[in-house]
């Protein structure tokens, strides 16, 4: 390049050997951004939405591992929406990958990473061995000479044993260098020659492949601006102070030469985050494979790979019923990151065949429901046999990255039945309670999987699609509806996995219980998306009537579900309770909690409604914050119960 074409002195870009050098150019970056992600892993996927957000790009690097045994080794980095994955290592019990990857780093926004290693000599199903979670920002904000920390893998199933060591580095970039170096690595790529300098014609090239017609038409003014020695060729730290400094005067760049999107110029921050996240070529070590949306995913057998080209197994965010049902995806609150429920493939299937087809709903019409409900009232006896207790390890071992042992109140010997364990108790402080003194905020009900809504039209348009949801359909005949109407909705979901007792959202004192008989249906989303049947208002439920301060009359229905053939609560007609206190659980099976509020009584927290408004369910815990109340009388946050009382 700093030969004869680097002295090709009236290279505009204008002429038919310009045209193809500019084809071969866009190639090139093409190819090298295919290269690295495998997937798309487009730098669009990180966007700021605020700059008083921004804490930095960290660049994570997963080192090493140590082991208690051989195999072939991956790791998996889930962080927010977004997961990646380093290469297989080679069969040893001290793995190394050295793979890199840069995240962005928010004040309000994700900043727990889950780092999980997987053996690898599966067919199908990669299994998972041990995990640990690094918290970014703690990490940034520690005063240490070194980015390098060790880290327990602790074991899926006892988060207290440790299973091996991870090796990891995390650094944060400093964003005027951020700048310089992505503009170095552009600029390698238009340096055919790799003599470290460029001519004017190549630079012309990367002036068009900018996107910016205005830059590309001063193309001559900022390269003699470079050219501080009048050489015609400038070295590559000169084009990378040049551009540096010229983006925060004048962008020369309105597209993303790597992926093509087209950059806001006006906002300049996000461009730099953009463009250091869509290239992250960093520092010579293996990148990160991305495009995947959870680490089961990301870890997935050539057998998994299969179904999902063959579309019998799909992965995607929001309302996905029929054949797309057979991976739930939820949004973990604590963490910030997707993760998926865990569902057998078989179990999958039957549902879908059930509640996605006008077959099944003529099988329902014919006798399935006499079916479900015998089946579960069958499985509940052998759930409560002393027999039932054998199943209670392979049920921990099917779910043992998503049960944590170390939070139950008793020891496994403790259970004498399988149900005893369904309906296990915690460890008190094992679920703290959000503002515990002020009954004007709302808290979540159930370790579960929450859905949102303002009111029940919205909640038919982002999830319930059944024809005949209504609120005077979930509540039953002896409830009126109608101060309900037009009120918040939220439904939690628990699974089989989940701890099956559920709290009471607020304070206040018990009006009435009402129970209403019905069928069994699942509570799976692929029978709550399904327009063939009604579960919530068609399923055996129970509806208590809350009078609280603060939030009016708030309605609480427990739904049973298949297997579930017993919902027992736990307090009376009359009782004043406080929010957080234990309220009821359901044996075995999965089965969901609604809570219904009367109109304009309360601010749901902004993420659950923005994540339902995607059709995406958020997994929360007993205890997290729900909501605040709007009435006046909230602004104290002091309840008033002995008023309540005298006028109950």
């Amino acid at each position: 390049m700093g030969n004869g074409s680097s002295r090709d002195g009236d290279g505009d870009g204008d002429g038919g050997s310009s045209s193809g050098r500019m084809s071969r150019f866009r190639q090139r970056l093409r190819f090298h951004h295919r290269g690295r992600h495998g997937r798309h892993d487009s730098g669009s996927a990180s966007f700021l939405k605020s700059a008083d957000d921004f804490a930095g790009i960290a660049l994570l690097t997963l080192r090493s591992a140590e082991m208690e045994f051989k195999d072939r080794w991956r790791a998996c980095v889930s962080f927010g929406e977004q997961t990646f994955r380093t290469a297989i290592s080679d069969h040893t019990d001290k793995p190394t990958w050295n793979a890199e990857k840069k995240l962005l780093l928010e004040r309000n926004g994700p900043h727990i990473a889950r780092i999980s290693v997987f053996e690898t000599n599966r067919i199908s199903k990669n299994n998972l061995v041990g995990y640990c979670e690094l918290d970014l920002l703690e990490v940034l904000a520690k005063d240490s000479e070194s980015d390098s920390e060790v880290l327990n893998l602790l074991d899926p199933s006892k988060s207290d044993e440790v299973v091996g060591t991870l090796l990891v580095s995390c650094s944060v970039e400093d964003p005027v260098e951020t700048q310089k170096s992505f503009a170095r690595r552009i600029l390698s790529i238009v340096d055919y020659n790799e003599d470290g300098k460029l001519s004017f014609s190549e630079f012309s090239d990367l002036m068009h492949a900018f996107g910016n017609q205005l830059a590309a038409n001063k193309k001559e003014e900022l390269f003699k601006a470079a050219d501080v020695n009048g050489d015609g060729v400038v070295s590559m730290d000169e084009l990378a102070v040049l551009l540096a400094t010229q983006q925060e005067k004048e962008p020369v760049m309105n597209c993303c030469p790597v992926c093509g999107e087209v950059l806001n110029v006006s906002d300049k921050l996000n461009t730099v985050v953009h463009l250091t996240l869509c290239f992250d070529e960093g520092s010579g070590h293996q990148v990160m494979t991305g495009g995947f949306l959870t680490d089961k995913q990301a870890s997935s057998g050539w057998m998994f790979k299969l179904s999902e080209w063959a579309h019998f197994s799909s992965y995607d965010i929001g309302l996905n019923y029929g054949s797309s049902a057979s991976n739930i995806v939820v949004f973990d609150r604590r963490t910030k990151r997707l993760v998926e429920e865990i569902i057998d493939g078989k179990i999958v299937l039957s549902m879908r065949a059930i509640y996605q087809s006008k077959f099944g709903l003529g099988l329902i019409d014919t006798g399935a429901k006499e079916i479900l409900q015998s089946i579960s009232e069958k499985q509940g006896r052998k759930m409560n046999s002393v027999e039932s207790a054998e199943d209670i390890p392979k049920f921990l071992n099917f779910f043992k990255d998503q049960i944590n042992i170390a939070e139950v109140k008793y020891p496994l010997e403790h259970f004498k039945t399988f149900n005893e364990f369904f309906i296990r108790e915690l460890k008190p402080g094992a679920r703290p309670i959000a503002s515990v003194e002020h009954d004007n905020i709302a808290v979540c009900a159930a370790d579960s999987r929450l859905m949102a809504f303002n009111n029940v039209e919205d909640s038919t348009r982002f999830w319930v699609k059944g024809k005949k949801f209504s609120i005077q359909g979930l509540l039953g005949n002896e409830i009126s509806s109608s101060s309900f109407e037009g009120g918040a909705l939220v439904i939690f979901r628990l699974a089989p996995q989940d701890y099956h007792r559920f709290h009471l959202p607020v304070t206040g004192i018990i009006e009435q219980f009402v129970n209403i008989p019905g069928c069994l249906f699942t509570v799976n989303p692929i029978a709550v998306n399904s327009k063939y049947c009604n579960v919530f208002t068609e399923n055996k439920r129970v509806v208590s009537i809350i009078s609280t301060e603060h939030f009016g009359k708030v309605a609480f229905i427990a739904i049973g579900a298949t297997m579930v053939g017993t919902i027992t609560f736990l307090k009376q007609e009359g009782e004043r309770v406080k929010k957080g206190d234990e309220f009821g659980y359901f044996s075995f099976g999965g089965s969901t909690v609604i809570c219904v509020f009367e109109k304009d009584v309360i601010d749901i927290d902004k993420d659950l409604l923005e994540n339902s408004s995607r059709s995406l369910e958020t997994l929360v815990s007993v205890g997290m914050k729900l909501g605040v109340s709007t009435r006046k009388q909230a602004e104290t946050g002091i309840p008033n119960l002995e008023k309540m009382v005298l006028e109950a």
